[in-house]
């Protein structure tokens, strides 16, 4: 089969009947190609030198924060550097690029989470993302641990945690293999202990019901991974524009090939030919 369009970022199911195996689907402007048939076999994405703005279609030149041109760049709330600093909000302020936006987005509820993709991480997303936020960053385990009123409190309060643990993830280590069970329940508690004095100060400055402690059952992810590469060896279109072998597996949002891993949320936004 052959295709043509423009990447985005792939579409993520948590197929419960299937022992919580994630299906994957590559968007390609309106088509939806399934991904999880073709492991095991060789596959071709041959881009075609030119990219369009994911927000207003603009061809551009080059491509900001994973599938923008600079205007949007530079205009969008979703795209002000508050997104990745969430402690950082500042729509309260009245500063922000887009109110509206702000309003249906950040002035939600949050989550607070650990997560295990390449070791023990500490994390937010909306309540909307679960679990697409844990696939999207490769982890076979996760744990919600705080729901919280707005984006900047959980901002705060995983600021909190990560002054004790990370939140990051090792892209490479999480390709490489699959992460060795955590307690992240264990985990929880050991953190919460650790950064009781700073939580106890955030929660000074708010309404009780702001900030909720939670109770959950850890969440156990598999990905369609057949082999997992011993290097990694990352592909980029702006460097080679035709990716093509075996598909030996998909984590997070990078297809493993056997010719190295490409990382196709990154790329959103560029014309492509796939074909298999």
């Amino acid at each position: 089969m052959k295709m043509t369009g423009h990447l985005g970022k792939m579409v993520t199911t948590l197929d419960a009947k299937s022992e919580s195996a994630v299906q994957y689907q590559l968007p390609l402007d309106n088509e939806l190609i399934l991904l999880n048939p073709y492991i095991g076999k060789k596959i071709k994405l041959h881009y075609s030198g030119e990219i369009h703005c994911i927000e207003c279609g603009r061809k551009s030149s080059k491509s900001y924060n994973q599938g923008f041109c600079f205007p949007c760049f530079k205009s969008l709330a979703k795209c002000d550097m508050c997104i990745m600093k969430p402690e950082t909000c500042h729509y309260e302020e009245g500063t922000c690029r887009q109110p509206e936006w702000g309003e249906e987005f950040c002035l939600q509820d949050h989550y607070v989470y650990l997560a295990n993709s390449s070791g023990i991480k500490v994390g937010i997303t909306r309540g909307t993302q679960i679990p697409t936020r844990w696939i999207d960053q490769g982890a076979t385990e996760a744990l919600p641990i705080f729901k919280v009123a707005n984006r900047l409190l959980s901002g705060k309060v995983e600021v909190a945690i990560k002054n004790h643990v990370s939140d990051r993830t090792d892209w490479r280590k999480m390709l490489k293999a699959k992460a060795e069970h955590i307690d992240l329940a264990e985990k929880r508690d050991e953190l919460i202990k650790l950064a009781e004095k700073e939580l106890k100060s955030i929660e000074s400055k708010f309404d009780k019901d702001k900030i909720q402690l939670l109770d959950e059952k850890q969440i156990q992810i598999n990905f369609p991974v057949e082999h997992y590469p011993e290097k990694v060896k990352s592909l980029n279109f702006d460097k080679t524009a035709e990716v093509e072998g075996m598909l030996q597996g998909i984590k997070g949002q990078y297809l493993i090939l056997d010719v190295g891993v490409i990382n196709i949320r990154k790329f959103a936004g560029y014309l492509i030919d796939f074909s298999a």
